[in-house]
């Protein structure tokens, strides 16, 4: 060995170069997200609605008694999410604050070391700090944080739901998802899943566990009926602000009802179709992208169509755009990351030159988003299902087609 390669090019193994640069920069990543905005915090506040209402259930006060005229942050929890939340009440809000943001922070990483897992890589390998890196670089991670939001145990939930759906371990995962209903019902739409695949007994823990959380925290509370009454019919009220569903942006941007309408209907019928192909042709070749997949469409579909959708509820949308590294992928294309962008960009658009211009961006960017994404998944799958048709491979099984060339689903 030369004096040159010894000392002015050592040679370094190709497999430490992603340690020696995502390390770095993922960690300072979460030190800045977690420590620096998440304890500064911000003019929305989900978490001192929460607090209080730990607060109120544990001193036996009314919980459901918010003005829903407001456009403050609201306390939506059933009474099974009041008993599971009541404990960070027990200690000071700043203290309690501090220490759920502590714990969110360590849930995220959790989360991305699962989802390095659920894609069969070792801890070891580069994409665990790429994802950490990944995930504390988007507006939905940050905002969980800067917000302190639920939202981190939701998507835990959800990747435990998932491993152990795949494992056919179903009683447990039916608890990983059920405690994340009794909470917060957005992974709901996820138990098609669950009867697609004919994994009855996941339904009896997903059921199963808010509906006990439920009879357990009723003779605690002290208004229990008010959250059917009254935070019941506001749940299911499309409101103009803070709502980037198609039903909040029509709202707030004045789009007329038939419109809006159209493009709800639209997007239910692509995600019926992409779902129907996920299942005909994906089940039983590659399980793991069929249910990655069939998430992302099913969740970002219930986004945009539902009545509420927030922007920080994209990382739900994480495990499909982690499809990305499996030959395959619907999200193997420029349009899918360009609407990740839209939905997952920690950028800021307002404009002091082009002020209205850039407000339209700015409150419109995480429904182009969605909407991007869920065209471009469903033009991918589309095109496959029209190559597949032009092949006459259409009524082929999967043995089949796996016995054929792959160019066309490849």
């Amino acid at each position: 060995m030369t004096v040159v390669d010894r000392y002015l090019r050592p040679r370094v193994d190709p497999t430490r170069i992603g340690h020696l640069i995502l390390w770095p920069i993922s960690i300072m990543m979460v030190i800045h997200r977690s420590l620096i905005l998440a304890v500064n915090g911000a003019r929305t506040d989900d978490f001192t609605p929460v607090y209080n209402a730990a607060l109120a259930f544990l001193n036996q006060r009314a919980v459901y008694n918010e003005n829903y005229e407001t456009v403050d942050p609201h306390y939506l929890y059933p009474p099974s999410g009041t008993l599971l939340m009541s404990p960070m009440a027990i200690i000071d809000p700043q203290n309690s604050r501090w220490l759920f943001i502590a714990i969110s922070v360590v849930v995220l990483i959790v989360c991305a070391y699962l989802l390095t897992r659920l894609f069969g890589f070792d801890h070891r390998s580069w994409i665990f700090p790429a994802l950490i890196f990944a995930f504390f670089s988007t507006e939905t991670v940050a905002h969980t944080l800067i917000f302190t939001n639920f939202n981190a145990f939701v998507l835990l939930g959800m990747l435990a739901f998932m491993m152990l759906m795949l494992r056919r371990q179903d009683l447990w995962a039916g608890v990983a998802i059920g405690l994340t209903l009794a909470v917060k019902p957005i992974l709901a739409p996820l138990l098609l899943l669950v009867l697609l695949n004919r994994q009855w007994k996941i339904l009896i823990t997903a059921v199963g566990v808010p509906l006990v959380l439920n009879v357990l925290a009723w003779p605690l509370s002290n208004d229990p009926m008010d959250f059917v009454k009254r935070t019941s019919p506001y749940l299911f009220e499309s409101r103009d602000y803070y709502n980037s569903s198609i039903t909040g942006n029509g709202a707030y941007f004045g789009i007329d009802g038939w419109l809006v309408l159209l493009m709800r209907i639209a997007f239910a019928l692509m995600a019926v179709f992409s779902l129907w192909f996920l299942y005909r042709y994906y089940r039983r070749t590659d399980e793991l992208m069929w249910l990655a997949t069939s998430s992302g469409v099913l969740l970002g579909t219930f986004f945009l169509v539902g009545a509420l959708g927030q922007g920080y509820y994209s990382m739900m949308l994480f495990p499909l755009m982690m499809t990305v590294v499996r030959a395959g992928s619907a999200v193997r294309n420029w349009p899918a990351w360009l609407g990740a962008y839209g939905c997952l960009s920690f950028d800021v658009f307002y404009s002091k030159e082009w002020e209205p211009f850039g407000r339209y961006l700015e409150y419109g960017k995480v429904t182009w988003g969605w909407s991007l994404l869920m065209i471009a998944v469903f033009c991918s799958l589309l095109f496959r299902y029209l190559d597949m048709r032009r092949d006459g491979v259409l009524d082929a099984d999967a043995d089949e087609l796996d016995s054929r060339e792959p160019t066309a689903v490849a």
